[in-house]
């Protein structure tokens, strides 16, 4: 069988392609048959749909939510926060490129792991993303719903997580084109009220109006320790969070495979410039910058009375509303669609019940995962609107469950490349992996002790899973490839 791509290839030491095979079609894009699938979702986006999807998994206005607590937790240092996320980021969605080009499938970091390092270890990862994957809806869909109550007290809680979640999975259940167009309005929509909160900000700022333009946001002598930014890191960090997705549309893209990992990289360095810039004008607003460190941001609001003191109530109201729906429709609506690709990688390889993989023959997207995810995020949205710290109790579990799946991705790149296919492009297969591992290894360490604890324990449980599984003789396994050969074998073989 031919080489898949760019120093994947079975002969390949240095990065050298050979696609003189059949593992492409006639339109340039992977066959995966050469992987045991069949090709079941339908290959209609292009590379601006992969960084628009990107995009708006992210949200442009994403630091709006959670401002106050990164500006509190990194010790008013917020833009210096977001932009060592951007880095950290961008070793990882290097070692997402490397692995989407050489397994250009569904599943993520599972798939990645699973055929880079072996069947169980990606079931491990998949356990540990779905972590992130399952609960980002609910957190989404409860964030909004949260907004919306404050915005409009007469509609209870639970009701507009109802509307948000009813409404999102008419829309993928529609199939991806419906939400790769939906995807487009949103987007412009969020730049348009980013667009109207930085002038209007910076307009304030130079008419006198916040503390003036100073660098403390990115730089505070005060303040500073690797630990206090790191930590705050690890919150963050939740803004980044959705770049990774593209990867989950890997079979709907009708690009080449490498057209993933580009869409990866420009939708990080696009929003985390904006994220760095917004904050740091936000911070320039904040007029009582101590009182927000000591007492921190219980309520959330901290951005809005940032824009409050630039634009008066009006805008205040702008920047609630555009996050309640940022959140509550354009970005869950790409995390339930990523979450389903997620639960069908993983029930087609029957590590997860079988009927999560059934695709709709019509509109061509997994059915049945999109409605367990809507589902479940509807009951979890509605469990945790009851709770004081709901929110944050869902924020720190998404954060350790995405973080830990990286750190294993990063482990995947060098035993697959360097390990198995002697590669020598020593940056991209050894060095950024890990400088991305360290990085990332640092933050997880920081993080809140709660975030550890619950983490660990999802962790426990998915190996518990693991062993009865063994146990049962149902021992993970990947479709082409036998129990006792790697991926790369079993492609040399013609599996």
């Amino acid at each position: 069988m031919a080489n898949e791509a760019a120093g994947t290839g079975p002969t390949s030491t240095g990065g050298t392609a050979n696609t003189a095979g059949t593992d492409q079609t006639a339109d340039g894009t992977t066959d995966i048959a050469q992987y045991g699938y069949k090709q079941e979702l339908k290959r209609s986006l292009t590379f601006s749909d992969l960084l628009i999807y990107g995009l708006i998994f992210m949200v442009p206005i994403a630091p709006f939510g959670i401002f106050g607590s990164v500006f509190a937790s990194s010790g008013g240092m917020v833009a210096l926060t977001y932009a060592i996320g951007m880095v950290a980021m961008m070793f990882t969605a290097n070692s997402y490129a490397q692995m989407s080009r050489a397994f250009p499938m569904a599943g993520s970091v599972y798939t990645y792991a699973g055929r880079g390092i072996g069947a169980p270890v990606g079931f491990m990862a998949g356990w540990m993303i779905l972590l992130d994957y399952f609960l980002v809806p609910a957190l989404l869909y409860l964030v909004a719903s949260v907004a919306m109550n404050s915005l409009v007290p007469a509609v209870p809680v639970w009701l507009w997580l109802v509307v948000f979640v009813v409404l999102n999975t008419v829309v993928n259940y529609s199939g991806i084109e419906m939400t790769a167009r939906v995807n487009k309005i949103m987007l412009i929509a969020e730049l348009i009220v980013l667009a109207i909160f930085l002038v209007i900000g910076i307009v304030a700022l130079a008419n006198g109006r916040g503390r003036g333009f100073n660098f403390d946001a990115i730089f505070s002598a005060h303040t500073f320790s690797w630990g206090l930014v790191f930590g705050a890191v690890s919150v963050a960090v939740l803004s980044f969070l959705g770049f990774d997705g593209i990867s989950m549309l890997a079979e709907e893209n009708r690009a080449k495979a490498k057209a993933i990992g580009r869409a990866m990289v420009a939708a990080l360095l696009l929003a985390g410039t904006l994220f760095i810039v917004q904050t740091w004008v936000a911070s320039l607003l904040v007029t009582d910058p101590a009182g927000l460190i000591a007492s921190g941001d219980p309520d959330g609001t901290a951005f809005y009375d940032a824009a409050r003191v630039a634009g008066g109530a009006w805008l205040s109201a702008l920047t609630a509303f555009a996050t309640a729906i940022s959140w509550g429709f354009a970005n869950s609506l790409v995390a339930q669609a990523a979450t389903s690709r997620l639960l069908f990688a993983m029930a087609r390889d029957k590590q997860l019940p079988r009927f999560l993989s059934k695709v709709n023959p019509k509109h061509q997207v997994p059915v049945n995962a999109t409605l367990l995810v809507a589902l479940l995020s509807l009951a979890l949205g509605i469990y945790m609107a009851e709770r004081s710290n709901g929110i944050e109790l869902l924020s720190t579990l998404v954060n350790f469950g995405a973080l830990t799946a990286f750190l294993v991705l990063h482990v995947s790149v060098v035993v697959h490349f360097v390990g198995r296919r002697h590669s020598r492009r020593w940056w991209a297969h050894l060095v950024a992996p890990i400088i991305g591992f360290a990085i990332l290894a640092y933050v997880v360490i920081n993080a809140k002790i709660a975030a550890q604890t619950l983490g660990f324990v999802w962790f426990a449980i998915g190996i518990v899973i693991l062993v009865v599984l063994i146990a049962m003789g149902r021992r993970p396994r990947l479709a082409g490839v036998a129990d006792d050969q790697s991926a790369d074998s079993a492609a040399t073989e013609g599996v």
